[in-house]
């Protein structure tokens, strides 16, 4: 009896049409759809899946993945090489970390230091973060000893609550290791931290810890794509369902972690194409950011009342809806956001919006402007540098060179 199931484009020798079909239909996207992401008609999608022309140049391909959600060109072409479309390049400070990460402290004669001094130093390393257009090599340089001094502070600790305050710093240096590796070429380390964090902060038994942890794990899940939505969405339920009851009477810093997995649970929503569902997250964070003293701001995920402007803005790009992304960063005001990362990491949403309404010069010079506020965050934003790449084989040569420009500052071209 013929199956009639979908074929795998993994397991099958299919065609690049075929592959091209088979991973629109699994994230329930229709040509129309597609098409218009692409600027292109729903007959030329057609012709291209059933094999009636030729495979697009390289620009569109990367065009059609970034709209199919997919993370290595090889999952599209099905060519042997493979090229992670949204990993950057590896830090120079990463090695020292994966080591620090990965070192098995069980013997020293080393005292470990308090936790007030550890928590001292994560605060410092949380707004050197913040404010350094480098923040990847400033973190980079801290994080070893950090790992090694944590660890060495829960080993070390004697009483139940020096333990339990020891695990919470601990989490919280592995959230911040989780910063720094998150868009480098090391997938497994990255779980390595999410996944440590979660349990220190659950040892920790605080609730703060409990939320930023689900929050970092809860990003982990959805950027590994489609396949790992619900267990993201399994990971915000359970952390606002802990956290719901604490908040009528909670510390600033509890309602703003819930207020981050509130959106987070939007952004994932957004991903799906549930319109409907990402703008109702969108507006119950946004109650709870009204709830925050107006210059308040998270120290770990940035939620305040300045951010649900920027957080606007990815939903309305990840629901592929250019123009109203572009209406929403007309609203968004970006100088309200005082940290660098953050505000470059917003000046990219901004731009892949504008990509999306057909205005791709105003997203080069919105790069640009990324580029400015954190050099390292767009360096190692994989949607940025499809942006630049894409436009730098553009037909109208101002804009191919602003590009090939741009490509030099980020790195991905040699001078």
């Amino acid at each position: 009896m013929p199956s009639v199931a979908t074929p795998d484009p993994y397991a099958d020798p299919l065609v690049f049409g075929q592959r091209m079909q088979i991973l629109r239909e699994r994230r329930g996207m229709s040509r129309v759809v597609l098409a218009g992401l692409l600027g292109r008609s729903p007959a030329w999608v057609k012709q291209v899946e059933k094999g009636q022309i030729q495979a697009p140049g390289v620009d569109t391909v990367l065009r059609i993945a970034q709209a199919l959600r997919v993370r290595a060109l090889s999952d599209l072409t099905g060519l042997p090489v493979h090229v992670d479309l949204f990993a950057g390049p590896g830090h120079p400070r990463l090695t020292a970390v994966r080591a620090a990460v990965d070192a098995l402290p069980l013997t020293t004669d080393r005292q470990a230091p308090p936790v007030e001094h550890l928590r001292a130093r994560l605060a410092r390393a949380w707004s050197a973060r913040h404010s350094s257009p480098h923040h990847r090599e400033v973190v980079g340089s801290l994080l070893p000893d950090l790992i090694r001094d944590a660890q060495l502070a829960v080993r070390q600790a004697e009483q139940p609550a020096d333990w339990r305050a020891a695990q919470a710093a601990l989490s919280e240096v592995y959230s911040l290791a989780q910063f720094f590796v998150a868009y480098q070429p090391d997938a497994a380390l990255l779980w390595r931290v999410a996944e440590r964090s979660m349990v220190a902060a659950q040892q920790a038994d605080d609730p703060h810890t409990v939320g930023i942890a689900a929050w970092l794990l809860a990003q982990a899940h959805r950027d590994s794509g489609p396949a790992h939505y619900d267990p993201a969405d399994a990971v915000t339920r359970e952390a606002l369902a802990y956290l719901t009851p604490l908040l009528p009477d909670a510390r600033d810093d509890v309602l703003a972690i819930a207020g981050a997995l509130e959106f987070e649970a939007g952004y994932t929503a957004a991903r799906r194409g549930e319109t409907g569902a990402a703008w109702r997250h969108w507006d119950v964070a946004r109650e709870m950011a009204d709830r925050l003293p107006e210059a308040y701001f998270h120290p770990v995920t940035s939620f305040s009342r300045a951010i649900m402007g920027a957080h606007a803005v990815t939903v309305a790009v990840e629901l592929h809806q250019g123009g109203e992304s572009v209406r929403q960063a007309a609203r968004a005001d970006a100088a309200t956001i005082p940290s660098r990362p953050r505000r470059a990491r917003h000046r990219i949403e901004e731009a892949r919006g504008f990509q999306l309404d057909g205005q791709p010069d105003v997203a080069l010079a919105t790069l640009a402007q990324a580029h400015e506020a954190a050099p390292e965050t767009i360096r190692y934003n994989g949607y940025a540098r499809s942006i630049i790449l894409e436009e730098s084989e553009s037909r109208v040569a101002a804009r191919r060179q602003r590009a090939s420009d741009l490509a030099v500052k980020v790195g991905m071209l040699a001078a």
